[in-house]
């Protein structure tokens, strides 16, 4: 069963326990923590990814008291009161086989709290609240609370716990010099500055004994001024491995470093050189991650020698069985994680309850059960675009009769527009996953078919999701010959000229511009291009890992992106990827200019007035990127009223998180 990878399918003994895989469920924040009936949710969701063969797990970060909680108030491993709140949890993980460890997360001044501390009085730039320093007996109380709520995990069931030191956060900042500027014995010379780090570990392991797990996460890479050396981070690594830690985790990036870390535009497994290179200063086993998605990548990095575990988190809110899949040689049934980050850490970081744009059901088992049909129908699903494809494969499942009609030559609808853009090839992965689907699930899928009413007449349900046509804007020369849509330009290939302006700067606009602008190789396809593009020092001779010399490649053309609004460019996109789209645009020197009325588009370009000052753009093309209208010419032909979803529905942008999540919801319950 484990020939397919025989690397990520060998046992590996920790402490008492040994964990049948080298497969860790990294920690991610679930957003069920503090909401009614969240533990039971919690606790179905951690049980699924057991069920589906999880070496170890590791939870979403808990506060070892108030002020390191990620919010006020936030949940914490602090008393009784605590353990037998968590206690359904490790019950639930336990009866599946599963081990289980509770992430000890102090946020320091990360912490979205007023009264937020930190090793200094130094304002993260990412939060309004500017954290107190601690004096030197409170470092010792917080030490005591971090050996405090690991005892209290201990008590709660878990098999142990992972002490977070890495992404900036409270450790990381004693760590670092960057923010840490103290002269007592927590800072100054690099010893002292490690020290807190050590002591917690050192203490922590006298309290709970010497068979309860206890993972340390240290920041490999810091990627902000000011941050760590490889040599220091080897000689913190050592000193933690002294002091008791059974496993080290290596983390990448602080939430403030201005590079992606694990932006869908990162290259698979861009890091795990890095982790090689420290593994072998230290015996206990080390961890490695960060876009790592595929069974393939992971075993790669094993036999390779990068590391001894690999850390996979966002995968498992994609596919809870990913693992048993890969044991049995079905991974082209993987529902793979596309780094996206659109339903998951943008979500959490908004305060709401995580998903997954190509899971719906993550962190939601209990509220969309995909069970069979009490009475199957006949069901007719009006294209194979995102929604499509997600309903009719649900449906069919459930045991229902599918028929999926697509006008076109092959599955994907929009997402074939999306994998067009640099740094967007993992919506392959989806379009694959769901021709398996099909496959598997018995839907009777027809290309090439545009359905008629009459086609149509015979079902028991009749869904559209036919989804939507670019919508032309009323400027004067709009059907001028130099004007292209999105769709022209991404799909259909239609030459462009060295000199382009883009109206509309939505999601389509950043991606198309993107587009324009790029010339060679993807850097999402290549870590070393990647590295040297982003001005990262994989060597981690610099502080911080920055070289301060970003090799940033040559336009292919000269972009203009516009706007009506006077409103920042990109304020829609996505809370944690959004910057690394407005970053991509500058370095590809795009011009992007709000608040512009369009005047006309005639031979010598387009016409506008920005601000009440007229302007020609002497362009070759306009690409209108200015939204979408419902396709639903089909659905007003009929007699029968069919189900709307996705665009068809409502067309705000090319959703297909929100296309995804509509058809799933409403098939499972058809």
């Amino acid at each position: 069963m484990t020939q397919h990878f025989p690397n990520l399918f060998a046992p590996l003994q920790v402490g008492n326990i040994t964990l049948k895989n080298r497969v860790l469920m990294g920690s991610i924040h679930l957003g069920l923590e503090d909401i009614p009936g969240g533990v039971e949710r919690m606790a179905r969701f951690y049980a699924d990814r057991a069920r589906g063969g999880v070496g170890l797990i590791v939870t979403g970060g808990v506060g070892p008291n108030d002020e390191g909680a990620a919010i006020k108030g936030g949940g914490t491993m602090m008393n009784d009161e605590d353990v037998a709140h968590h206690r359904p949890i490790t019950k639930a993980v336990h009866d599946e086989g599963g081990v289980i460890c509770m992430q000890i997360l102090h946020t320091g001044r990360y912490a979205y709290n007023p009264d937020n501390i930190s090793a200094s009085s130094i304002q993260a730039p990412i939060n309004p609240f500017k954290p107190r320093a601690l004096s030197g007996d409170e470092v010792e109380d917080q030490i005591d609370d971090f050996v405090n709520s690991a005892v209290h995990a201990q008590k709660a069931g878990y098999d142990g716990v992972e002490i977070m030191g890495s992404e900036g956060y409270f450790i990381n900042q004693f760590i670092a010099q960057q923010t840490n500027q103290r002269d007592d014995e927590w800072g100054g010379a690099y010893e002292n500055r490690m020290r807190l780090p050590v002591e917690i570990v050192r203490r922590t392991r006298a309290a709970v004994g010497p068979n309860f797990i206890l993972i340390y996460r240290l920041s490999m890479l810091d990627l902000v001024e000011g941050g760590s050396t490889m040599d220091e981070i080897v000689t913190l690594g050592k000193a933690i491995e002294r002091a008791g830690a059974s496993i080290i985790n290596t983390g990448i990036g602080w939430h403030e470093a201005r590079v992606p870390t694990i932006a869908t535009m990162v290259p698979r497994a861009a890091f795990t050189k890095l982790t090689a290179a420290f593994k072998n200063a230290v015996s206990v086993p080390v961890v490695t991650s960060n876009r790592i998605n595929m069974p393939d990548v992971a075993e790669r990095v094993l036999a390779e020698g990068d590391a001894d575990i690999v850390s996979m988190a966002r995968p498992f809110l994609a596919d809870a069985d990913f693992v048993v899949k890969a044991r049995e040689g079905r991974t082209d049934e993987i529902n793979t994680c596309i780094g996206c980050n659109q339903a998951c850490l943008d979500l959490v970081f908004q305060q709401q309850v995580t998903s997954c744009l190509v899971n719906p059901r993550a962190a939601h088992e209990t509220e969309i059960e995909i069970v069979p049909s009490q009475s199957p129908k006949s069901i007719a699903v009006v294209g194979a675009g995102p929604a499509g494809l997600a309903y009719a494969t649900t449906a069919a499942r459930r045991g229902h009769q599918v028929t999926l009609f697509e006008a076109g030559e092959k599955i994907g609808g929009q997402l074939n527009i999306a994998v067009q853009v640099p740094g967007k090839e993992e919506f392959h992965e989806t379009i694959r996953y769901f021709r398996r689907e099909i496959e598997l699930s018995g839907v009777m899928l027809k290309l090439n078919t545009r359905a008629t009413p009459e086609a149509l007449s015979g079902f028991d349900e009749v869904i559209m999701a036919t989804g939507v046509h670019p919508r032309i804007p009323d400027i004067e020369g709009i059907d001028h010959p130099k004007v292209l849509t999105y769709i022209d330009v991404l799909r259909d290939k239609a030459p462009v000229g060295k000199s382009v302006a883009v109206i509309g700067a939505g999601g389509i606009g950043f991606d198309v511009s993107e587009f324009l602008i790029h010339q060679g190789p993807s850097a999402s396809l290549d870590p070393v291009q990647f590295a040297r593009e982003w001005g990262i020092d994989l060597t981690v001779a610099t502080p911080g890992g920055l070289t301060g010399q970003a090799q940033i490649p040559i336009p292919a053309r000269e972009v203009y992106l516009l706007q009506r609004k006077a409103t920042k460019l990109g304020a829609g996109l996505g809370k944690t990827t959004g910057w690394i789209h407005r970053a991509q645009l500058q370095r590809g020197r795009v011009n992007m200019i709000g608040g512009c009325h369009y005047v006309k588009i005639d031979d010598s370009g387009l016409h506008i007035e920005v601000c009440g000052t007229p302007r020609v753009l002497e362009v070759d093309n306009v690409v209108l990127c200015t939204g979408q209208d419902s396709n639903d010419d089909l659905a007003l032909e009929m007699n029968q009223e069919p189900t709307l979803i996705g665009g068809a529905d409502i067309a705000s942008e090319l959703d297909a998180r929100r296309a995804i999540d509509q058809a799933v919801r409403l098939a499972a319950i058809v």
